[in-house]
């Protein structure tokens, strides 16, 4: 069946796996290691950050998920070292804010407090670089929550965060060109997987032990520096790792007015880079890399007193870094093993919201893509490898996509693939709605397919690009155009304008039923008038509403 609900003492459990799945890949991690600098502890770092969080559970044991999540978010910030430790913590403060409240969460809370997680880290670095941990996190948690529907567990939430980690993680070398050079991954990037790996395989039962198990350590194993390789002659190149931790105190500052973007804009100015600075609660948490760590820390200390620091010879790490990519993902050898199930269904749609119906109406992938972004046949072909069903059934929704569909169709040979021509979202929608796979016959469910296709009319609004006439429709650049397909029906100086008489001009008052999806720069008032033109006008009809967050287009209207 799976698990459904996430409580403080699962969260600790999971934990636990998470960082004994890292601390016995830490090594791989470190030798992973060469953003920003090749200093090869990024393994260690996040060791010693997680392992602050289990260090901060211990003994306090506790069903409440929010206190358990306080808890280690705690510890995690008191123990933070590097860069990716940072962001670590960050991540999983996010999290435990997400989690706020909470006793325990079903998936999709679990899914909003992920998401929570990635804006806090993104929040905490003051120049976020793709190619990263925060890359991996924010496509694997949104990828992950794309994919939730009511049968979802948390352990298919996790194999799908581990399967666009994995897919994230490979393709980090395209966003960071010193990965590449060095032929590598992203470090930070290959610890979170290894936690999230761990999470999952302690949903699944397994026990992960080395020299005997047992709760990971908070003890990193000792690194002796060799001094030699620094000497007399030597010259300072990378400048100084310089990370502390201080309590901000009534004694040295007004701690009501004290604000963080003055300390990143003075070590911004010092020459400062790298920074990661974070206040939680009274507690100042700084990460930066410096010439002169004492202009730092001096500038910091005005404000409290330090509770921990460290400032670490980067051009001493540097040199004795070794670089090696030992990274594999055992996780998808089992996937690869996995049966077929019977049937599945791929779809096309742009706008989170609009993603997310789909999926609640039986979508299995839904690839991001659709008016200006049109995927290609290598996108529908790793969508019908997610899908992993014996007979495929593909909505393009866009009469431009369908030729990548078909093209993708005839390249793939693993699966049954039925490309059923659906132009727009309306008839994708229109298809969806009367989704069964009951009859278990995939010509059946093909032919009911498009059934459910006919006579669906789909409205779209949207910006007019230049001054035209088409179809006897006047058109003025910036102006906005209602039209049907590819079939121009009225332009007005406003989006609400356009809406409404592309309402009146297809006859909405003659259905029972229209669906109604509001782009990402539709503000609430303008709906709002939406409703009322709907109630005072066409009262008779009901109006299903969707904040479908697409990007082109205004208004969606399908009627059926």
């Amino acid at each position: 069946m799976g698990t459904k609900e996430l409580n403080g003492e699962l969260l600790e459990k999971l934990l636990e796996g998470g960082a004994q799945n890292l601390r016995m890949n830490a090594d791989i991690v470190n030798d992973l290691n060469v953003f920003p600098i090749p200093d090869g502890d990024t393994g260690d770092n996040m060791m010693l950050t997680i392992s602050g969080g289990l260090n901060a559970l211990d003994g306090h044991s506790t069903p409440s998920l929010t206190e358990a999540a306080e808890k280690a978010s705690h510890g995690m910030l008191l123990s933070a070292r590097g860069n990716s430790g940072v962001i670590l913590s960050q991540l999983f403060a996010g999290i435990a804010e997400g989690f706020r409240g909470f006793e325990t969460a079903d998936i999709r809370t679990v899914g909003e407090a992920l998401r929570s997680g990635v804006r806090s880290a993104y929040a905490s670095v003051i120049t976020p670089t793709e190619g990263t941990i925060l890359t991996v996190a924010r496509e694997s948690v949104e990828y992950a929550c794309g994919r939730i529907n009511d049968n979802s567990t948390l352990e298919s939430f996790c194999a799908d965060c581990l399967r666009e980690a994995n897919a994230s993680l490979q393709r980090t070398p395209e966003l960071l060109a010193v990965l590449k050079e060095a032929g590598v991954i992203d470090s930070g990037g290959a610890g979170l997987y290894y936690i999230a790996d761990g999470v999952y395989r302690t949903l699944r039962g397994e026990k992960l032990e080395e020299n005997g198990g047992g709760k990971p350590t908070m003890m990193a194993a000792p690194h002796t520096i060799d001094t030699s390789k620094f000497n007399e002659d030597s010259v300072m190149e990378f400048g100084y790792c310089t990370e502390c931790l201080l309590q901000l105190t009534h004694a040295k500052t007004d701690i009501s007015a004290f604000n963080i973007n003055d300390v990143i804009e003075a070590l911004t100015e010092m020459g400062g880079n790298s920074i990661v600075a974070v206040l939680t609660g009274t507690v100042l948490k700084i990460h930066v890399h410096t010439f002169e760590p004492e202009k730092a820390l001096g500038y910091v200390h005005q404000f409290g007193e330090f509770l921990t620091m460290k400032v670490e010879n980067m051009t001493l790490q540097h040199t004795e870094a070794f670089v090696e990519n030992r990274f594999h993902v055992s996780f998808l050898d089992e996937e690869e093993e996995k049966p077929k199930k019977r049937f599945g269904l791929v779809t096309v749609a742009t706008g989170e919201g609009i993603r997310e119906t789909l999926t609640d109406l039986g979508a299995d992938v839904v690839i991001d893509g659709g008016q200006g972004k049109n995927p290609s046949a290598e996108d529908f072909v790793e969508a019908f490898d997610r899908t992993n069903a014996e007979d495929i059934f593909v909505l393009p929704n866009n009469g431009n996509i369908v030729m990548a569909a078909r093209q993708a169709a005839e390249l793939y040979d693993k699966s049954n693939i039925h490309v059923i021509e659906s132009k727009s979202i309306g008839d994708g929608y229109a298809a969806l709605t009367m989704l069964s796979y009951d009859s278990g016959d995939p010509e059946e469910i093909e032919a009911e397919l498009r059934d459910a296709m006919q006579g669906v009319i789909t409205g779209s609004v949207t910006r007019a690009v230049r001054s035209t006439c088409v179809n006897g429709v006047e058109i003025k650049e910036n102006e906005y155009i209602g039209f049907t397909d590819k079939e121009m029906q009225v332009s007005c100086p406003t989006p609400l304008e356009t809406v409404e008489a592309l309402a009146e001009h297809l006859n909405i008052g003659n259905y029972e039923f229209v669906i109604v999806i509001y782009g990402q720069d539709t503000p609430e008032e303008e709906k709002a008038e939406f409703r009322k033109y709907m109630q005072e006008n066409h009262r008779r009809t009901e109006v299903c509403e969707i904040d479908g967050g697409q990007e082109v287009y205004h208004y969606l209207l399908i009627l059926q």
